[in-house]
């Protein structure tokens, strides 16, 4: 069984940054797709970014320009640098993974970590 703890999220006056870090553990054969969503209070959470196992990325339109996904594999790390961050970025910030575990594949979410931007 895998699990994802994330850590990074605070509060944050508008224009500044954050960086969020997404670790997995556990007994997995390979790490596959990893993401990151959020989700606003009263909204469906949604997709911000994606990164495959090869480093291949895409981003929501809102965020494109302004967050970075990227990992570290060795480490089983996903992270999101948010930069210029503005109000409506206000989420719950949730990790995402597609894994192998020997016989199926599998998804995985962590606990979530909430971000706020002030104005």
């Amino acid at each position: 069984q895998v699990q994802l703890v994330e850590s990074g999220g605070g509060l944050v006056q508008a224009g500044g940054s954050l960086r969020l870090s997404c670790a997995a553990s556990g007994s997995f054969v390979s790490m596959n797709a990893m993401a990151w969503y959020r989700q606003a209070p009263g909204k469906q959470r949604e997709l911000v970014a994606v990164i495959t196992s090869g480093g291949g990325t895409n981003y929501a339109d809102s965020v494109k320009g302004r967050f970075t996904i990227s990992r570290d594999n060795a480490k089983n790390t996903v992270y999101l640098q948010m930069n210029s961050l503005k109000p409506e970025d206000t989420s719950v910030y949730y990790c995402n993974a597609h894994y192998y575990a020997g016989l199926r594949y599998l998804e995985v979410w962590g606990q979530g970590t909430l971000v706020t931007v002030s104005s």
